[in-house]
């Protein structure tokens, strides 16, 4: 080339311009004109140009093809370790079903494989609650028992060999897994973000929240439900995705079916998206999708939910999911104005007072309706349960209630204990969706905020929080190593690449600038401005607000950067801490309390005390039985001894179980008059901690809200108990439930040999069975005739037993409990009221004169 025509080139011209060919002859080249020669200059850049985009393109199909693959396998890991934490019960103590209420659903599960759905929905069992007996079939929520014994029937068709056991000990893992994968799903469909959604599952995965009723042997109704919760509220979601997304609403009706199934917590589930509904609408995001898509959601889901007998008819009836369908009712008028609109072509003045006077007429009529119906008592009452979480104190006015621990008020201390470093992300993360909220995300905003409330008010729906707080905490940490990973790359180019010499440097902002002038660069930009989308009215205040603070921000590069790579820290910090927590604290909290472990000099070994107690009964009492127990150990003693019990936690009957307590609270002659018409032994839990001298009180008040001459004129049986020094109260010294407790272990109690005789203690002491002295025969046998239960028609299945005869004058003297919320009954009960007014000013620390 002539020196004038590599000036084209730059300096670099000698590099650029490759060798002559050998057979070439020497200077060909040279005669190519000087115009030639920039052309020639010109297609090698622009082919050097166009390598360039396709090195960047080819580079940018295999950073999707990584990213994607990556979180693929952090998906299946969340997957993973979702199971394998959950199996610390199984590896320690093997294959065993632990804790109360899952020996109630494993025997139901026993049943449903043995008998078929028809007689388990017709199932009443009189070897429970003795002597009424039970409907189980009508009581129980069978969601978990129906998906075991199909999974289990489905095992068996394809030649696997695992017994009914040991898939329900397995059930609640892998439905962990299944609600870890339902919860990615619902954060990516808020966020629209792959990297939320698999950071929302991996928090998921080890939540301990979320563990606490999800591990293995925990065959309990929440496992099931949480899952079936998670996936209802992403089909939710979903189903507003567009215009043309409500269909979804069809599946988001049979989640909610599976929901209503599988846990009384479905109440939950059916106000949370009412609630979001209704929301969407105060704020103006009403629209045709809204309203098809709850409108099938609350069709279908309540059409299938009102098939299962525990369920029947409560959502169209009870206070407690009155709202949903009131939404349901206010979203069928807005669609018939929208309709109408559309059809007579309204003007907004005309259209506005149309829509009022359509609501006030219908709302007129719906209001003399509803009255109607209040009168005629066909709204249920609000439960004691739920009416707890709307009063200002932590009582609910039932001493049963209250004497379960989970239903006390949750501490600051329980949140970090089941969310640990998610009480720092989910926060950050519910204003991250505060600062750009869509319709999904809205959803997620009113989730954490109406979930927090509640768990603050009952310690077991702290359960609650753990899907809300990984969907939060996922959001917030994808969001800040997006942002930080950024800056962090930025940085890294610049070290990469040297900075440019003035002369390019301006040779490039000039030709940049005669293209911006020439209009021929211009245009793209302004395209692309017009298809970015516009900041929500959030987004706008808060840049207002921090607007000073986000051009120090753009401005600052190097402390941009500075707090990119402390941001990265502190995330690493976090997620570590979480994930070695969650790790440590699942081995306590799949710690059975049917066995467990304990130390015996140097050497740990395992303690199961109750499982021999109930093996000891039966392998040495008569298969008829009848063991009277507290309340709690029902379901194993049916479960494990297969011997009729007085009562178990479902607690229906809360006079039945008052007179329990009175049994045990009463003094030891007084208390034999009783049992021996209805017990042949007695079972307690002695040895300290959580025993039965532990729960006395509770006793004590329970009988009491049912027979006041228990503890007369004290609700709160202030007189029953111990001091700090373990001495008993007159009234406690005096009760069967000391005696025996402490029957030849404390100096000068014994039982009456006459009444009482010790049958059994287990080797460390933690539980005692005495054997009823002198039983009634007769009452024994009048309370197992079939000739003496009472049918709700002849030949029906429903065939509740009575108390004996000989025990007329004690069933005579008990009232039945009433709650202040019992609207349907009687009112002018001025003794109820007086009592639980009484009581609650009592436990809370009041004193009444």
């Amino acid at each position: 080339l002539a020196p004038s025509d590599r000036s084209h080139f730059g300096s670099s011209c000698n590099v650029c311009v490759p060798a002559p060919l050998p057979f070439a002859r020497e200077g060909a080249l040279l005669r190519i004109p000087s115009v030639a020669s920039a052309t020639v200059a010109g297609a090698r850049r622009q082919g050097r140009e166009g390598r360039g985009r396709a090195s960047v393109a080819t580079g940018s199909m295999l950073g999707v093809l990584l990213k994607g693959t990556l979180c693929l396998l952090l998906s299946i890991y969340a997957g993973w370790s979702a199971y394998t934490i959950r199996l610390h019960a199984v590896n320690e103590y093997g294959r065993v079903i632990h804790e109360f209420d899952p020996w109630f659903n494993y025997r139901a599960a026993e049943y449903l494989a043995a008998n078929g759905a028809t007689k388990f929905f017709q199932w009443f069992d009189h070897t429970v609650w003795y002597p009424l007996g039970r409907p189980v079939g009508t009581t129980i929520y069978p969601g978990m028992q129906f998906a075991s014994v199909w999974i289990w029937q489905g095992l068996q068709h394809f030649g696997v060999d695992m017994s009914l056991n040991d898939v329900c000990v397995f059930t609640p893992a892998w439905f962990g897994v299944v609600a870890t994968f339902f919860l990615g799903m619902l954060t990516y469909e808020t966020t629209r973000s792959v990297n939320a959604g698999v950071a929302s599952a991996l928090i998921m995965a080890i939540i301990p929240a979320h563990i606490m009723r999800s591990v293995a042997g925990g065959y309990d109704n929440e496992c099931v439900a949480i899952s079936c919760l998670c996936a209802t509220f992403y089909f939710w979601c979903r189903s507003l995705r567009g215009p043309w997304s409500w269909p979804w609403g069809i599946v988001t009706g049979l989640s909610y079916f599976c929901m209503c199934a599988s846990w009384g917590g479905y109440i939950y589930v059916v106000n949370m998206i009412g609630l979001h509904a209704i929301f969407m609408v105060v704020i103006g995001k009403y629209s045709a999708c809204l309203h098809h898509a709850y409108s099938l959601f609350f069709v279908i889901g309540t059409s299938l939910a009102v098939q299962i007998p525990v369920v029947g008819w409560t959502p169209l009836k009870s206070l407690e999911q009155i709202g949903p369908m009131g939404v349901f009712l206010g979203l069928q008028l807005l669609e018939f104005c929208r309709l109408a609109r559309a059809h007579y072509d309204m003007d907004e003045t005309k259209f506005a007072a149309f829509r009022r006077k359509v609501f006030l007429a219908v709302g007129a009529v719906g209001a003399v309706f509803a009255a109607i119906l209040f009168q005629m008592g066909y709204f249920g009452p609000i439960s004691a349960r739920v009416r707890g979480l709307f009063v200002q104190h932590t009582r609910t006015g039932n001493p049963l209630v209250d004497s379960v621990a989970e239903h006390q008020a949750t501490s600051p201390r329980a949140y970090w204990q089941y969310l640990h470093q998610m009480c720092y992300l989910a926060p950050l993360g519910f204003f991250m969706c505060l600062i750009d909220p869509t319709e999904a995300k809205w959803f997620l905003i009113l989730y954490a905020a109406v979930t927090y409330y509640f768990s603050a008010k009952m310690n077991r729906l702290i359960l609650l929080m753990g899907p809300v707080c990984s969907a939060l905490g996922g959001i917030a940490a994808s969001v800040i190593l997006e942002w930080a990973l950024g800056e962090t790359s930025t940085m890294l180019e610049m070290l990469e690449d040297p900075p440019e010499d003035s002369t390019t440097s301006k040779s490039k902002g000039g030709a940049a600038a005669k293209k911006g002038a020439s209009g021929s660069q211009a245009q793209p930009s302004k395209s692309k401005a017009k298809k970015k989308p516009s900041k929500g009215e959030m987004m706008r205040v808060f840049s207002e607000i921090f607007e000073p603070f986000i051009v120090v921000y753009e401005e600052s590069t190097g402390l941009r950067k500075g707090c990119a790579i402390s941001a990265l820290m502190a995330l690493f910090y976090i997620v570590s801490d979480f994930y070695g927590y969650s790790h440590r604290i699942a081995p306590p909290l799949s710690q059975p309390s049917i066995m467990f472990k304990g130390r015996q000099g140097d050497r740990e070994v395992i303690i199961d005390d109750y499982r021999e107690a109930y093996w000891w009964l039966r392998d040495n009492t008569p298969e008829d039985s009848r063991v009277m127990a507290w309340w709690d150990y029902g379901y194993q003693i049916n479960g494990v001894a297969q011997r009729t019990t007085i009562a178990d936690g479902n607690t229906w009957n809360h006079e039945h179980i008052a007179t329990l307590g009175r049994c045990l609270t009463n003094p030891e002659k007084k208390a034999h008059n009783i049992i021996r018409h209805l017990a042949d032994y007695v079972l307690l839990w002695s040895g300290g901690g959580g025993d039965d001298i532990a729960k006395s009180p509770h006793m004590a008040r329970i009988a009491n809200s049912v027979y006041s001459d228990v503890c007369p004129g004290d609700p709160t049986c202030s007189g029953f108990g111990v001091d700090q020094s373990g001495a008993p109260t007159k009234m406690m010294a005096e009760s069967l439930l000391w005696i025996l407790h402490g029957h030849n272990q404390k100096a000068g109690v014994q039982a009456n040999p006459r009444l009482f005789k010790e049958a059994y203690t287990s080797k460390n002491n933690l539980v005692r069975i005495f054997k009823v002295v002198n039983i009634s025969q007769e009452s024994k046998d009048w309370a197992q005739n079939p000739e003496n239960f009472k049918c709700d028609a002849p030949g029906s299945w429903y065939c509740e037993g009575q108390y004996p005869p000989a025990l007329q004058k004690l069933t005579e003297k008990r009232k039945a409990f009433r709650q202040l919320e019992d609207f349907n009954a009687a009112r002018g009960d001025q003794e109820s009221e007086e009592y639980q007014k009484s009581y609650l000013e009592r436990m809370s620390g009041k004193r009444v004169l």
